[in-house]
């Protein structure tokens, strides 16, 4: 993949978080999703906050690159280790954020975090986006045992269609 296929991606899942927002009623918001314990409301803002997790995954990877492969690999082991934990905080975040960046917030919140993302891409040098870093396998089901940088800036695409299609908005297309 290539960062011009990386950043069009990005933008087509900011056009389409907005559409989604714009579509959707309170009531249809207020429903469950399908294979999660979250609303569609709360579904969005997680998928939302795919996007600001690469953000701070940026600089980690460029660090733990650094270091020795064995600290890299028993680092993602301790990650990995801490999944359940993880996973609760994933799903409690993504219910309190839901509050804070609701349908009318997370719009503005998904715009800029892409905006960054985006700069951050078009000025990486080529070298940099294959940094390699061990990643935790169990927190995710698109973590690889090692990931490059750009596998990073690709991941919130995968996350977001992913949970896309768990959305249980009656105008969903896609």
């Amino acid at each position: 993949m290539d960062r011009s296929r990386i950043a069009a991606d990005l933008e087509d899942a900011r056009r389409d978080l907005h559409a989604l927002l714009a579509a959707a009623t309170p009531e249809e918001l207020r429903r469950i999703s399908n294979g999660t314990r979250w609303t569609n409301e709360q579904l969005l803002f997680h998928m939302v906050f795919g996007f600001l997790i690469v953000r701070r995954l940026l600089p980690l990877v460029r660090f733990v690159f650094r270091l020795p492969a064995p600290a890299g690999r028993a680092f993602a082991g301790l990650l990995d280790a801490g999944t359940r934990p993880f996973h609760t905080v994933n799903y409690l975040g993504s219910c309190g954020g839901a509050l804070v960046y609701d349908r009318t917030r997370m719009g503005r919140l998904c715009d800029h975090t892409i905006a960054v993302l985006c700069r951050r891409l078009e000025v990486e040098p080529e070298r940099g986006l294959h940094r390699v870093m061990p990643f935790p396998t169990r927190w995710d089901p698109y973590f690889t045992a090692t990931m490059t940088l750009e596998d990073v800036y690709a991941y919130p695409v995968l996350h977001y269609r992913h949970h896309r299609a768990q959305l249980t908005l009656d105008r969903v297309d896609g």
